[in-house]
Order: C-alpha cells, then structure tokens, then sequence
C-alpha cells in the first residue's frame, strides 16, 4: 500500500467515510487500486485479487501479484519456457549454461511483457533454444522477490551445510515448506523440469551439479546485497540447486 494522493473528493472504500485533507489523504494498493484510510488499511485483508489492467508488464512483477493476477499456479512465463523447450532443446549441448544472443532474449522479454501467453516463442522465430533458456533465466533473476525467498534464504543456506545427507535433506524439506505457495509451486514445477535435463546429460552435457551453478545465483539471492556473504555462499547455492534436483520426488 502506498500513500496517495487524491485529487478531488475521495470516500474510504473499506469505511466509506469521506477522505479529509489536501494532500496523502489515504492509501491506495498499487496492485489492485484500493483505495482506503490508512487507518482503515490495518483492516484490509493483505490477499488482494490485483487488478490485471494495473499490471502493465510481466518481467520485474513481483511473482505472487502476477499469479494471482493472471488466477494461475504458477508464471505464465515458466510454463511457456519450459514448454517450448522440453519440446525441442533438452538435447541440446549446453542448455542453460550456453548463452543465447542478449538482444533476442531482450526481444523474448518484450514480447512476454506485451502479450503475455500468446507471446510466440516458436522455432520459427526463435530457431536457437538457448534464447528461450536465457529469457526463462533472465525472468528468474528480474524478480523483485527471488523464487528461494530473502526470507528463506539463511535457513536454506544452514540446511546445506548440514553434514549428514539424510538430515540435510529433512531441514531442506522444512525450509521448502516455509515458502509461499507462488515461489514453492515455481520451484517444484522448474525442478521437476531440471530433473529431465539431467536424464539427457549424454547429449547435452548438463548434470545436476551444472545445473546447480547455473541456478543457485539464479534462484537465490542475498538479503543484503555483500559481495563476500555471495562469494561464500556460492557452494551453498549450488549445492542447494543440485539437491532439490536431485530429489525433487521426495522434497517436492
């Protein structure tokens, strides 16, 4: 909720009293357009259905707002990804550690941002798959909230360095379910579609620990932005990445 404005008149839409003053009368939800006293926002259930008109791209939109805008379990954007490129790149050498050309991720990013799921991503605009992979990475990283949550993140990063495997596995599973239901739904989905690169690893090269370097920065950021507690954590990442892989049966 953020402090408005409002020009003209303005009745509380929680209390429907009359908005007094000139200036920051009230607050408005930036996602679904409520507009309410800001005594009156204590009261107002934080499970806003946002307003789709209000959400002007899907890059850079913050996971949860975009899955209840669009009343889905999980992005658009990841399901189309991973869709087009379980069809036609899980043999591909290198898949997700090879770069695609910037400026056509750049290009896929735009047209996801313009036209949502009808967005074309096909062969025949799109012939190498590494663009896909890099627009899918890319949308992981624009994320305001990465998909392993800051919340979550020292909790996963002390369940990886538990020693004993089959512990380590018990306290990755009990952070896991700390994650809101948006980012834990992304991540079975993507783990689950991880798991199948793997099973290629004669074609493309790609095992879970690969996978896990690509992704751990990918999914997993630091609360607060230090370069030593990133350059530390790294093994953790990948380690974290490589397990939830490697059992995605049993974690997820």
């Amino acid at each position: 909720l953020q402090v408005h404005t409002f020009r003209g008149p303005h009745w509380c839409e929680y209390c429907a009293n009359f908005m007094w003053g000139l200036i920051a009368q009230g607050v408005r939800c930036s996602d679904c357009g409520l507009n309410v006293h800001k005594q009156c926002s204590k009261y107002v259930p934080n499970d806003c259905q946002p307003d789709l008109k209000r959400i002007k791209r899907v890059y850079c939109c913050d996971l949860t707002t975009l899955v209840k805008a669009h009343n889905t379990q999980r992005p658009m954007v990841v399901d189309s990804c991973i869709r087009e490129i379980e069809a036609r790149g899980l043999k591909s050498e290198g898949l997700y550690r090879v770069s695609g050309f910037t400026e056509h991720i750049e290009d896929v990013k735009m047209a996801f941002d313009r036209d949502g799921e009808k967005a074309d991503i096909s062969a025949s605009i799109y012939p190498d798959i590494n663009i896909i992979a890099g627009a899918l990475k890319l949308y992981f990283r624009d994320l305001p909230i990465p998909v392993i949550t800051y919340d979550t993140y020292s909790k996963f990063i002390e369940a990886a360095k538990v020693s004993n495997p089959d512990e380590r596995l018990e306290a990755i599973h009990e952070v896991l379910m700390l994650l809101p239901a948006a980012h834990y739904e992304t991540l079975r989905y993507l783990m689950i579609h991880l798991k199948k690169v793997t099973l290629h690893e004669k074609e493309n090269f790609m095992n879970a620990e690969n996978l896990g370097i690509v992704f751990g920065p990918t999914l997993m950021r630091p609360p607060e932005d230090s370069t030593l507690a990133t350059l530390n954590d790294m093994r953790y990442q990948k380690l974290i990445v490589q397990i939830l892989i490697e059992n995605e049966d049993v974690l997820f």
